[in-house]
């Protein structure tokens, strides 16, 4: 008996002793690498807290499900991984928690990759309770700061915040039959701040390629936070089959959860909050077997490609690269409050020519308190199935919408139709109407709309307790301009731009600077001639093919251009400056001060200043410059017949002068039944316009429709032919204090106000210059008002 009771003491103290779980506390990479070895199922390794430098952490090993290898903080987000370092994750059930990534200077491609190198990747592995900030990369690199590879990993509780170089912010890979039908999940993660690239790259989280595109990920996308992930138009970019995503809240983001690539998405119970935000969009479709449902969809800013809902048209025999046709697609019980446009066919092109097909949208409610173009129908919808949708908006009629009156009432803020709305109980069911909404109540009745009639429950995404388990503080790191001096010479500016970073101010010596390509803008960007405008900037003889224009100011962008001169008398460009490109709707800036513009006179379409449709300047802003010897000024006329489209918020013309136009100074206009509508600034003072659209139905400024106008203090001259020199309409439009000479008389309507208008001739000391004699009612002394025409 003593002999079988000692036999079973041995084996209980195997069982409990040499197999049991260790944890183990290491202080340094070299302790940590000799523990990593010898780890084993249920083993806990403790990093100490403090700093930890220029490090590679391998975490790997085989663990189980019941007994995972841990690798963690001794106190979550203490251990501060920073320097040229990276982490790799690999083997089976590893976890790595409580880490910060933080004031990186790295050379690796990934800060986490859950693989080792092309043999060894990670299963069932997870990257949880830790935070990536601000952490940078050598110049000229092109990092993800995750990239998944294997099967059943997980990425969950974690902050992401503030990349700033180029390359996604976290990759799902396909990439080998390791990778595919992985089941990965992407859960309760805090996605934040990330800047406008102004260049593709810039993704939050991309699962797959173009390349494989048509394999089966699986992967799980769901209860995450993205807030202000700007980048670039696609904040997820889906480019495999099979994927979920669901739960998701997106507030302020600058894009769009866009399918573009793969078959087979669900979306759905997705919140798409705008705040305010420019190009904040919604839903992007391509391809086919999508369900998209029960989303909601609230003050979004975007429009064309970034609407609400956007089904993009195909290429015909598409290759993978570019757009599969939107077929055998499922949209129903989606709800768009106060957003940009539902567009059908977006992108329809010469290439672009697939309209959707076998497409049911069907019990989608739309609702607008503003006047705007909700519905945008840019392809035949022939194959797209409208049933039951519900719109209370101001648009004229649509096909396939229903108008109705909505009665809503407020639960925590947020707007749910109350069950008083019985037009919304005439729905369309077909075997993938959502059986629940997006609050997960049961439908006992199916209604339109992503909620029950009076629902009292909020979807879980308004509800999110996303990051990590500790608040880490981020603080961006602050970053002095640089400043780089451009000698002249040919493409020497190019050279300069192309090396600028946000913030740049670039300082041009006297001289010529010659352009042999045209100049985007996609940073902030400050260029300051020499005194005088001695830098004069042009096309360079030799080139082969005219440029459309010599500066582009892209989305998101600040441009400041000073003390330069522009001339387009070489190679005839259309253009000195031009905003983003059509149906790009973010907002930019330009900021012009004693700039001179002479010489743009290409009369197939030109201007020296261009709004391409679909865009939107926040503020343009023209002081202290003169433009002289040119075709057209700015021209912001092309949505024109889009009802209530501005193309620009601002515009200030101030201590300017305008001279020997041909066409207007300014057309700024907008379709609309009221200009008591808000909508478009103008601000012009203290300016002279001299012969400028000198015909007899010529206007100087062309203003229809824009809600506030303000012209004082302002000279306009010797266009004797014209007979309405302005025609201002409305009672936020009013111009005081000027002096009009030889150009017709000043017409006013709809309370619009004119105030000490003055008909005489200027009496110019200096017609050059512009410069009064001491008789001239220009002069404040003379007028008893304020000084009219230019400030010396």
């Amino acid at each position: 008996m003593k002999k079988y009771l000692l036999i079973y003491i041995v084996i209980l103290f195997f069982n409990t002793h040499d197999f049991e779980a260790q944890e183990k506390f290491v202080a340094s990479i070299s302790e940590y690498n000799e523990a990593i070895k010898k780890a084993k199922a249920g083993d806990v390794l403790i990093l100490k807290n403090g700093v930890w430098k220029d490090v590679e952490i391998n975490a790997y090993g085989k663990g189980t499900k019941e007994l995972p290898i841990v690798i963690k903080a001794e106190t979550a987000g203490k251990v501060i991984i920073t320097g040229n370092s990276t982490l790799n994750i690999y083997g089976e059930f590893i976890i790595v928690s409580g880490l910060w990534f933080k004031n990186g200077n790295s050379t690796y491609k990934s800060v986490v990759q859950f693989k080792k190198n092309t043999k060894f990747f990670a299963n069932n592995c997870r990257l949880t309770n830790s935070t990536i900030s601000y952490f940078k990369v050598t110049p000229g690199i092109k990092d993800h700061w995750v990239d998944i590879w294997g099967k059943n990993n997980r990425v969950d509780h974690n902050n992401f915040t503030g990349k700033t170089s180029t390359g996604t912010t976290l990759v799902v890979w396909l990439k080998g039959n390791e990778h595919i039908e992985n089941n990965h999940r992407i859960d309760n993660n805090l996605f934040g701040f990330r800047e406008e690239l102004g260049e593709n790259g810039g993704e939050t989280i991309r699962i797959g390629t173009s390349t494989n595109s048509m394999k089966s990920s699986k992967t799980i996308v769901e209860r995450n936070v993205f807030a202000s992930c700007n980048g670039e138009i696609e904040i997820i970019s889906n480019k495999s089959g099979d994927n979920i995503f669901r739960d998701n809240l997106f507030v302020g983001s600058k894009g769009t959860l866009t399918l573009r690539h793969g078959n087979n998405a669900l979306v759905e119970r997705n919140v798409f909050l705008g705040n305010g935000v420019s190009k904040t969009g919604g839903i992007r479709v391509i391809n086919s077997g999508h369900i998209i449902k029960n989303n909601l969809l609230i003050g979004l800013q975007g429009e064309g490609y970034r609407g609400s809902i956007v089904l993009m048209n195909g290429v015909l025999n598409s290759p993978l690269n570019r757009y599969h046709q939107v077929k055998n697609v499922d949209i129903q019980n989606n709800t768009i409050i106060n957003s940009g446009p539902l567009v059908f066919g977006a992108g329809k092109d010469d290439e672009k020519t697939l309209a959707p097909e076998n497409v049911n949208f069907s019990n989608n409610l739309i609702f607008n308190n503003k006047a705007a173009n909700n519905i945008q129908f840019l392809d035949a919808v022939s194959g797209i199935n409208f049933n039951t949708n519900y719109i209370d908006a101001m648009d004229a009629d649509v096909v396939g919408f229903l108008k109705t009156k909505i009665n809503w009432k407020e639960l925590k803020n947020y707007p749910i139709p109350t069950k008083e709305n019985r037009d919304l109980l005439k729905v369309t069911k077909n075997n993938l109407s959502p059986v629940k909404d997006i609050a997960r109540k049961l439908r006992s009745v199916l209604n339109a709309g992503a909620f029950n009639l009076g629902s009292n429950r909020l979807p879980i995404a308004l509800s999110l307790r996303a990051g990590p388990g500790w608040k880490p503080k981020i603080v961006a790191p602050k970053v002095k301009p640089q400043e780089i001096l451009v000698k002249p010479g040919v493409a020497t500016l190019e050279k300069a731009i192309k090396n600028a970073v946000k913030g740049t101010v670039l300082k041009l010596e006297a001289g010529a600077f010659l352009l042999k390509k045209k100049i985007k803008i996609t940073n902030d960007v400050t260029i300051i001639g020499a005194k005088n405008a001695a830098s004069i900037i042009s096309v360079s003889d030799d080139v082969e093919n005219q440029l459309d224009y010599i500066f582009r100011v892209n989305e998101g962008a600040t441009f400041k251009l000073s003390h330069v001169t522009l001339n387009g008398e070489t190679k005839s460009p259309k253009y000195a400056i031009v905003s983003p490109n059509k149906q790009e709707g973010g907002l930019y800036k330009v900021f012009v001060n004693n700039v001179i513009f002479k010489n743009f006179k290409n009369k197939n379409g030109g201007s020296v200043f261009k709004a391409y449709n679909g865009t939107l300047a926040d503020t343009l802003s023209f002081k202290n410059s003169k433009f002289e010897d040119n075709y057209r000024g700015l021209n912001l006329s092309y949505d024109k017949d889009i009802f209530g489209k501005i193309n620009a918020n601002n515009i200030i013309l101030q201590n300017s002068v305008f001279k020997n136009i041909e066409g207007e100074a300014l057309n700024y206009i907008r379709k609309i039944p009221s200009p008591e509508i808000l909508g478009g600034n103008l601000v012009v003072k203290n300016c002279v316009f001299s012969k400028v659209n000198n015909k007899e139905k010529g206007q100087f400024l062309k203003t229809n429709g824009i809600h506030k106008v303000t012209i004082s203090n302002s000279v306009f001259e010797k266009s004797y032919n014209i007979k309405v020199p302005l025609d201002l309409k409305g009672s936020n439009n009013i111009m005081s204090n000027c002096l009009i000479f030889s150009s017709g008389f000043v017409k006013v309507s709809k309370n619009a106000k004119k105030i000490n208008l003055i008909y005489k001739n200027p009496k110019w000391e200096d017609q050059v210059l512009f410069i009064p004699s001491e008789k001239s009612e220009l002069l404040k002394k003379n007028n008893k008002i304020e000084r009219i025409g230019l400030l010396q």
